[in-house]
């Protein structure tokens, strides 16, 4: 049988076709009529007995070779979704393509599923944006509001109002570390207030009303409620807005409850609410993650961690199968011949373990004889080869991910100039 793809002539015996019946070709075989091969092929020359295929002629130089040969790859030069394609024309199954042929496969099909998630967002952005295309202040003053609040690249108030939420972040971690120093955790133990606490409490309630400000800004704005709440970004902006108030409210209560005369069960009220506070004031730290509305870096992190989540895993299985191998090792061998008893129990060597195979090493737990010492050496070696397997993944997930999104942003950029 001789087949045309693309102008390239293959002549091929027809007991090759028989190895393969459900494909295209192999189906060229069952045909009993000129209507028959038609629905199969583009042409048919009856003289020559010859089949035209108007499809890629490199891609089928690769399928040949899977018919004769068996072994199907993908090739170097051409898009791994065109050549899917290609396969679902032919009708060859994608099980027989080599594994590493399958794993390109495999993340160029993830690729293109983020491109059309993000595709169909801005499409979903761009149709909310045209829902208003009448003349009215109202619509005019949502799309420039979208714009500000949504959109830094969008003009001059998009990068005003970034560069003003990165600032208030900036200043509410900078009042974070300063109202941990001593002096100030001290006046606050002794329930005083001085001029320091109190500029803080006023810098960090301006803060906050500068971000629940600006997130009422950004549920005025979206159209849909119920999806603008359940994005992680608005989540953690809900997470880091709300303990201020909570502590406002438990505040007020606990001074309501010490200006009553109260004995020991009191003290242990005050105390509980003292911790209650504290812990609230800890999360104000979750204001740093917003800076991943603005940040390039920190959305690449977060994309390659939501990728990597089986290396992650991996990680974390090699981490606990050698530590649960050195442990008992090293505690047998300081307990039975040690000069300094650091190891008293397994579950104390797990520490140990831990920091050694990390390359830590504080310091605070030590082998003092030789064969703990080989132990250590041994921890060592393996904790740095067993962390360098899922790295060099992860660190080739970052840098795709860091591209992806730099390509997203200006294209995201080029259609709002269009």
């Amino acid at each position: 049988v001789i087949i045309n793809v693309g102008g390239i002539k293959y002549k091929i015996p027809w007991t090759t076709l028989e190895n393969c019946p459900l494909t295209r070709l192999g189906k060229l075989k069952s045909c009993n009529n000129y209507d028959e091969i038609m629905n199969i092929c583009d042409d048919y020359d009856v003289s020559c007995n010859e089949f035209f295929f108007d499809r890629n002629p490199s891609a089928f130089r690769t399928i040949m070779t899977f018919l004769t040969a068996g072994k199907l790859r993908l090739l170097r030069e051409m898009c791994a979704l065109s050549f899917q394609e290609e396969l679902v024309y032919w009708g060859i199954e994608e099980e027989h393509l080599e594994w590493c042929c399958k794993k390109r496969l495999r993340q160029k099909e993830e690729e293109a599923a983020e491109a059309r998630l993000f595709e169909g967002e801005m499409v979903f952005s761009e149709t909310t944006q045209s829902a208003f295309q009448d003349n009215s202040r109202l619509s005019l003053c949502m799309r420039k509001l979208r714009d500000m609040v949504e959109n830094p690249h969008s003009g001059i108030p998009g990068k005003i109002f970034a560069c003003i939420s990165v600032s208030f972040v900036a200043i509410t971690a900078v009042s974070l570390c300063i109202s941990t120093m001593p002096d100030v955790r001290e006046e606050e133990d002794r329930g005083e207030c001085s001029r320091k606490c109190y500029d803080i409490f006023v810098l960090e309630t301006v803060c906050v009303a500068w971000f629940s400000f600006e997130f009422l800004l950004r549920s005025i704005q979206a159209e849909n409620k119920c999806a603008f709440l359940k994005t992680p970004l608005n989540i953690i902006d809900i997470l880091a807005i709300l303990p201020f108030y909570i502590s406002l409210i438990v505040d007020m209560v606990s001074t309501k409850n010490s200006s009553k005369p109260s004995g020991g069960a009191g003290n242990k009220y005050l105390e509980r609410v003292g911790l209650v506070l504290r812990f609230l004031r800890a999360l104000r730290i979750l204001y740093v993650m917003r800076l991943a509305r603005h940040s390039l870096g920190l959305q690449t992190l977060g994309l390659t961690v939501r990728r990597c989540t089986r290396e992650f895993g991996l990680l974390l299985l090699f981490l606990c199968v050698a530590m649960a191998l050195f442990s008992p090792l090293v505690f047998l061998a300081e307990s039975e011949l040690g000069a300094k008893q650091e190891f008293t129990s397994v579950p104390t060597s797990y520490w140990w373990a831990v920091i050694s195979m990390t390359t830590v090493g504080y310091g605070d737990m030590v082998p003092r004889s030789i064969p703990g010492q080989v132990v250590a050496l041994s921890s060592i070696l393996s904790g740095i080869l067993l962390m360098a397997f899922p790295v060099t993944s992860i660190f080739h997930t970052f840098s795709r991910s860091y591209s992806e999104l730099k390509e997203q942003q200006q294209r995201a950029a080029s259609r709002q100039m269009r």
